[in-house]
């Protein structure tokens, strides 16, 4: 279980968090919906401990990250994968070593095996026999596709997506929705997804919150209370 108590972030005079508090159960995926800019990345980035924050903390099954030391928070961001928005794919590798680097990073797995680990992953999510390829072959989809492979590489018990279906077509995204939610029921992995697309957020959501002007509430009626 993920539990994020009290975070406030501001830079300067603006308020980017604002006493934000909620909780990630085991197997279940939370969206955090909003527009752009309403600092939703910045609440990814604060829990992992990449931000410092100037109130609260996120506990990663009761290990708060905002008050660990070094080691601790190395283990903690080890079982967590994240998806970039961007997805962060490298240019210079193919798909089998972008989805192979944190096994080659982090851990001394033989190389067979990591063979086989990619090969599995690429399975996992609907990329097999593309390995080969290099993400400037790729459309927007697949490389998101491929970043949620690489996500997974270390088996991780946390997923957190940032935007995972911005800019893909209906076809794609339809795609990407699928794999979060297979991942979800069949490897019962919990996270955390952002995103501004009301039709992910109701695809993919356990439970919906809407961060708008540093606050963060639960989500009855959707489309009212994000534009009022």
């Amino acid at each position: 279980m993920i539990e994020v108590k009290n975070l406030s972030k501001r830079f300067g005079p603006l308020i980017v968090l604002d006493r934000v508090s909620f909780c990630i159960n085991d197997a279940s995926l939370v969206v955090v919906l909003g527009p752009s800019g309403t600092g939703k990345s910045v609440l990814l980035k604060a829990m992992l401990g990449l931000l410092p924050v100037d109130n609260g903390e996120a506990l990663f099954d009761g290990k708060s990250i905002q008050s660990a030391t070094d080691e601790e928070i190395y283990e903690i961001r080890k079982q967590v994968g994240f998806v970039f928005q961007g997805t962060a794919l490298f240019d210079s590798m193919n798909v089998a070593d972008n989805i192979a680097l944190p096994l080659t990073e982090h851990t001394a797995m033989p190389s067979k095996e990591i063979r086989e680990r990619v090969c599995c992953l690429l399975d996992i999510v609907g990329m097999a026999g593309r390995a080969h390829l290099y993400p400037q072959s790729l459309s927007g989809g697949m490389k998101r596709l491929v970043a949620v492979a690489r996500a997974l590489a270390l088996d991780p018990k946390y997923l957190f997506y940032d935007e995972p279906t911005t800019a893909l077509d209906p076809i794609m995204t339809d795609k990407v929705v699928g794999v979060m939610n297979n991942l979800k029921k069949s490897h019962t992995s919990s996270g955390i997804v952002v995103t501004h697309d009301l039709d992910t957020a109701k695809a993919v959501g356990d439970e919906i919150y809407m961060l708008k002007k540093g606050c963060i509430n639960k989500l009855a009626k959707i489309k009212k209370e994000l534009y009022d």
